[in-house]
This record gives structure tokens, sequence and C-alpha cells, in this order.
């Protein structure tokens, strides 16, 4: 059967760097009615840390390997439980989950795609930002950007 799922989401942001400068790995959703694009994104599984978590969908999603650096965002939001089935899991009290988000260095060939997703590009911060759906997800890249900018990434 599946796997309970612990009450929050992780959003993951493959970024690449080059002589030519930094893009980010956006991806399309297949599974939605909405058409969409979004980072990586899951929710955490019984015990995972956010961390786990995001090594783990990161893998499911895209085929990056676990083994590679996943650094935490500050930025975080806030998300509404409309599933039936996860109000069912949590209860009743759980109205909305903290979304995490992370940031990982790959090298473009890494990525690839999953049945999740009807496919994706590499693009830089701004046709990435302007691409995406979410407000959560514009200012988490947003960060990653300013801090791979700025050096404060590691920090």
């Amino acid at each position: 059967g599946t796997m309970a799922r612990a009450p929050f989401s992780v959003l993951i942001f493959p970024y690449n760097r080059s002589s030519a400068g930094i893009d980010y790995a956006v991806f399309r959703r297949s599974d939605s009615v909405e058409d969409f694009w979004q980072a990586l994104s899951g929710g955490g599984e019984d015990s995972e840390t956010p961390t786990e978590a995001a090594r783990r969908e990161a893998w499911e999603e895209a085929r990056i390997s676990p083994d590679h650096t996943f650094n935490r965002l500050d930025s975080q939001a806030s998300i509404p439980v409309e599933d039936p089935e996860r109000r069912k899991l949590w209860g009743e009290s759980v109205i909305v989950i903290p979304e995490y988000c992370f940031a990982v260095e790959v090298k473009r060939s890494v990525v690839k795609i999953s049945e999740e997703h009807t496919e994706y590009r590499w693009l830089d911060f701004p046709e990435a930002r302007d691409l995406l759906k979410f407000r959560s997800n514009k200012t988490a890249l947003w960060e990653l950007n300013e801090r791979l900018r700025r050096g404060t990434l590691n920090l």
C-alpha cells in the first residue's frame, strides 16, 4: 500500500553553473487538469525529514542521485490541504502544510524526466521565473538566484 505522507511538502530547484551563467531546471506537470510549470515537488513520507524527502523526490522525479548536496533555502510557503484523502490521513486540524525549499547543483546531463512531467527546460533566471505558476516557486527561485549571485548559498 501507499505510505502515509508526513504533513509537509518539498520544492527542489536543480541548477547548473557554467561560463555562460546560471540555469535552472523547471518542469511541466503532466498529471494535472491545469497545465503548469514548477520546480520538482512532492510530499514527505512517514518519519522523513524535509531534506530526506527532497533527496527522494529529486531521485524519483529527475534521477538526481541522493549524494548531491541539497541546500535548504529560507523561503517557505503554506500549502492548503484540499485533497480529501490527505484530510482523512492527517485529520481535520491540519488545514495547511509547510512547503520547504531546496536547491541542488547538478550537471545538465544528470536530469532525466519521469512520468510526472511532460517536459523540462533549462532556463536563465528571468525565463524560469516567468514560466513558474506559483508565487512560492517564484520566491524560492529568486532567493536561490540572489544567494548564488552573492555567494551566500552555503553559509
